[in-house]
């Protein structure tokens, strides 16, 4: 089982699940747990080979984004949940999408930071650039290269270290096994933009998440029913980190109004 850390509110019954990028850990979330927990139960994960769940622990299934959605409802079967409201960033939004797609009735609301929904000119260029040279590089160039493609401001700093230093924690195997993740994210994102779940959905981007944004303001266009969009100024791809205030205050409006 991978591993998770829980912060319990005795008043409240809901619960809120955050799930973090690939690279990084359950560590991103630490500008989020102090007010979240003001409110609701918090659960954190670490995702397969990051943070604390070691590459040491054995993992049977391939490396799909169905088999990552898996372990996540493992750790909530365990812990006897029946449903949650779901934070994620980055990939970990590709993840919480799988999931709900699996298993509507345990996702009572999409929280999507830094929304993957479609991979521009740009990203398909990276993605065949690592896919030539995962098994050459040392996996750290890659990620740095990558966190300054996506992230270049200098107001994004915080977020390219945060993510290269937790990046640090992984092996070589470890992110070969979770790039070649990259070869079945076309059509799983294709299906996600085709269809609408019938869940409430919140978006949250930044402005300066170019690579991104485009294609989560259609999205948010077609799925009008259950969808919906905050553009945050000043912000880069990992929201969360960037503009704490903001992502906390309206995440947790968003989540209220969906009682």
């Amino acid at each position: 089982m991978i591993h998770y850390t829980l912060y319990k509110n005795q008043n409240s019954n809901q619960w809120v699940t955050f799930v973090h990028g690939a690279g990084g850990s359950s560590s991103i979330w630490f500008r989020q747990i102090r007010d979240f927990q003001k409110h609701y139960n918090v659960l954190l994960l670490d995702l397969r080979g990051h943070g604390d769940s070691k590459i040491q622990q054995v993992f049977h299934q391939k490396y799909t984004f169905k088999a990552i959605a898996s372990d996540v409802l493992e750790v909530i079967d365990h812990l006897k949940i029946e449903a949650s409201h779901f934070v994620g960033i980055s990939l970990g939004t590709i993840v919480i999408r799988q999931l709900a797609e699996m298993h509507p009735e345990r996702v009572k609301s999409m929280i999507l930071g830094g929304a993957i929904l479609k991979m521009n000119f740009r990203s398909q260029i990276l993605m065949r650039l690592g896919n030539m040279f995962k098994y050459v590089l040392p996996y750290l160039v890659l990620y740095r290269f990558f966190a300054f493609v996506i992230m270049p401001k200098a107001n994004h700093k915080q977020s390219r270290l945060l993510f290269i230093n937790e990046a640090k924690k992984l092996y070589q195997k470890e992110f070969i096994k979770w790039f070649k993740l990259t070869a079945e994210i076309n059509p799983v994102l294709k299906w996600f933009r085709q269809v609408e779940l019938n869940i409430p959905t919140f978006y949250v981007m930044g402005e300066e998440d170019y690579m991104f944004l485009p294609s989560v303001r259609k999205i948010v266009e077609k799925h009008c029913k259950t969808a919906q969009l905050l553009v945050i100024e000043n912000c880069g791809h990992v929201v969360n980190v960037e503009q704490p205030l903001v992502f906390n205050k309206t995440v947790i409006s968003f989540i209220e109004g969906t009682k």
